[in-house]
């Protein structure tokens, strides 16, 4: 299935139904349908064989992704704050491409390629030949690349196959209310973004977009356009969070308030529920190689776990919930053994929404299907799935693998930790040893040997902090990520404060 059938779908059960709020611009379902064939003829008639994106979405993206997909052509939007260097060699990676980019951007994008401004584009489709064919369900219909916040970024592909997959396997077509809204606001080169302007356009949702986030514009917006359903990331709901408290908003039209993108730290999930205690909170997880979301802990979920005395059940508002239908999950050991439930090894996923297919590298499925997260989790007796961060980040000190998440959820409920990160700094004596980098809450000073001693009364001596620095702020991405290997680098051209004696 083609992810153009989608549109065709929402435009032909309602085609006066408001599609698309951006800025100025409000599109029906109906009038983007007809764009998308006015802008497919303009890719079909460039000769182009790709379609990349150098903007900050809005009207743009929703269009992009279904013009190309009736000219039968990938499609890949960029992130923009990339330097003009790192923007063209991504671009120089697609073939052929046809680059539509804001005008705030063009010069960033440089010569060389052809180009057609957002505007032009947009003028263009409305008196051009249509164009419209259904692509190969297995072909290629979006090209993400990865954050590459710690190596060169991998061109993810994903098929029409994958994505339609995805959508029409956690959304029921028009299940939406006639009055219900999206407001979005997560960056267009991120697959949350790809897979929000697909899923609620099926579902039936008029979509909000917010292009350049502003947590009291974004409050601003859930009021002016009833907003009933958003996706945030961890640094937004801080933000967010931050402005309901000091300004006593409620926001009445909101009911479906989703977080994902980066772990979020429980006191701000616990202060999110309580400022807004009629919104139903969902913790989204997923990576863009399977499409979006894998897994949900939902509204009950939150609720239940918020409310609980059982140790077991209150834990898992620190879940990412249980797999949505159609996706298997399995934890494995280092050797391939499938592990049990309290288990901790590597989470493998497999479905019809999972890709794994890299440009230049091919695909890294097992032969049985099973795609390598490289996320360390484990699964409880009920299936809850809890992630405890990359492998890639795990700390080797003197031998012993220590993964920093175990770490992070205790530091960050001490009453003077606002966030915190815990990476491993090179050591000549134990190969690595645990720095924890903590921004301290407004207004507190905390001492360095109380937080460590907070977290060796709760963890193993082993897994208390050898160094504990401060920050105003972690340095993260556009989806909230924190960028561990900055914060690594940034620690080595230090000199450690005193000797790393064996923590006690």
């Amino acid at each position: 299935m083609s992810i153009s059938l989608l549109l065709e779908m929402a435009s032909s059960a309602d085609p006066d139904r408001t599609a698309v709020v951006s800025d100025d611009v409000r599109l029906s379902t109906g009038e983007l349908s007809a764009l998308a064939d006015g802008a497919a003829g303009v890719v079909a008639a460039s000769g182009a064989q790709h379609v990349a994106y150098v903007g900050t979405g809005g009207a743009v993206l929703p269009l992009l992704l279904f013009s190309s997909a009736r000219a039968a052509v990938p499609f890949t939007p960029l992130n923009y704050r990339l330097s003009p260097d790192g923007l063209r060699a991504l671009l120089d990676r697609l073939p052929d491409p046809l680059v539509v980019v804001d005008e705030e951007y063009r010069d960033a994008v440089g010569g060389g390629y052809r180009t057609l401004g957002s505007d032009e584009l947009l003028e263009a489709a409305r008196g051009a030949e249509p164009a419209a064919e259904f692509a190969d369900p297995d072909a290629v219909a979006v090209v993400l690349f990865t954050s590459g916040t710690t190596s060169k970024p991998k061109a993810v592909e994903l098929t029409h196959n994958n994505l339609t997959s995805y959508v029409t396997g956690t959304v029921e077509f028009a299940s939406a209310d006639p009055g219900d809204a999206a407001l979005i606001c997560v960056p267009p080169y991120h697959i949350a973004g790809v897979g929000a302007a697909l899923s609620n356009l099926y579902a039936g949702r008029k979509m909000v977009y917010l292009r350049h986030f502003d947590a009291a514009e974004w409050v601003r917006l859930v009021g002016i356009e009833n907003v009933t359903s958003a996706t945030v990331v961890p640094t937004m709901l801080d933000r967010i969070v931050t402005v309901l408290d000091a300004d006593k908003v409620t926001l009445p039209s909101l009911r479906t308030l989703a977080y994902g993108g980066s772990k979020v730290a429980l006191p701000l999930v616990r202060k999110a529920l309580s400022l807004l205690p009629q919104v139903g909170f969902v913790n989204a997880y997923g990576l863009t190689e399977t499409s979006s979301t894998i897994a949900v802990l939902t509204p009950d979920d939150h609720r239940t776990a918020l409310a609980a005395t059982d140790e077991t059940v209150a834990r898992r508002l620190g879940s990412v919930g249980r797999p949505v239908p159609g996706i298997e999950v399995e934890i494995r050991a280092e050797d391939g053994t499938v592990l049990g439930a309290g288990q901790t090894g590597e989470l493998f996923v497999r479905g019809e929404q999972v890709s794994g297919k890299y440009t230049d590298i091919g695909s890294v499925l097992d032969e049985h299907g099973w795609f390598p997260t490289k996320d360390v989790a484990y699964l409880d007796d009920e299936g809850y799935l809890f992630i405890g961060g990359r492998s890639d980040d795990t700390i080797i000190r003197g031998g012993e693998n220590i993964a920093p998440a175990e770490i992070e959820d205790v530091l960050v409920e001490h009453p003077q930790v606002r966030d915190c990160a815990v990476v491993g700094a090179e050591d000549p004596q134990w190969g690595q040893i645990i720095v924890a980098v903590v921004v301290p809450r407004g207004g507190t000073e905390p001492d360095a040997e109380d937080l460590r001693s907070h977290v060796r009364a709760q963890l193993r001596g082993s897994r208390t902090p050898d160094r504990v620095v401060f920050r105003d702020e972690l340095p993260t991405n556009a989806t909230g990520k924190v960028l561990r290997r900055e914060l690594v680098n940034e620690l080595s051209a230090q000199s450690p404060t005193a000797s790393i004696k064996e923590p006690t």
